[in-house]
């Protein structure tokens, strides 16, 4: 998606207007200037390394967030509060 996202850009860095991009590809105003502050001046390499950050990011999250399950039900098992 971001790579579409980014050929947006160059259509819209060649002269055609914002409100005429949005309607020729079925997007909001709003949607495009959140897309555009998010991803403007990017490249494609620089949109695949986003999307790999971002993923690693959810991974992380999500072990964090199991272990501080593990670590508040052992706390609750052994019946102590630290």
């Amino acid at each position: 998606m971001k790579s579409r996202l980014l050929g947006y850009w160059k259509e819209h860095r060649a002269g055609l207007g914002a409100k005429e991009l949005c309607r020729r590809h079925g997007v909001s105003d709003a949607t495009f200037y959140k897309w555009r502050s998010k991803y403007g001046g990017m490249e494609v390499s620089d949109a695949k390394k986003l999307k790999a950050l971002e993923a690693e990011n959810a991974k992380l999250k999500k072990l964090l967030a199991e272990q501080l399950m593990d670590v508040s039900t052992l706390k609750g098992m052994l019946g102590k509060k630290f």
